[in-house]
């Protein structure tokens, strides 16, 4: 899935996991401090390495570079700016929000 956010300075950036448990920790239109966003989403990536990881024995390079473009973004800004998750795609199925 993919998700895209607005940093402070309006710039957007397209972020990739592997998995919908983007949707556990993050909610498209909401807001979050760049300390809050980053720990959140590195935590979600984690998941879903793990998810990938039990599936087929080794875990999400994918997950792992997102997780370091987040890092190295919010780097760029002070803990408590706000980001903003502008888009979640592809949205939860219906029976699963």
């Amino acid at each position: 899935m993919t998700f895209t956010v607005r940093w402070p300075d309006g710039r957007t950036e397209d972020c990739y996991s592997p998995s919908l448990v983007m949707h556990d920790h993050l909610e498209a239109g909401s807001t979050y401090t760049v300390a809050e966003f980053t720990d959140r989403s590195v935590r979600a990536l984690g998941i879903a390495s793990d998810r990938v990881r039990a599936k087929f024995g080794f875990a999400c390079s994918s997950a792992a570079a997102t997780t370091e473009q987040i890092r190295r973004s919010a780097r760029a800004y002070p803990a408590g700016d706000l980001v903003e998750v502008t888009r979640m795609w592809p949205p939860l199925p219906e029976e699963q929000r």
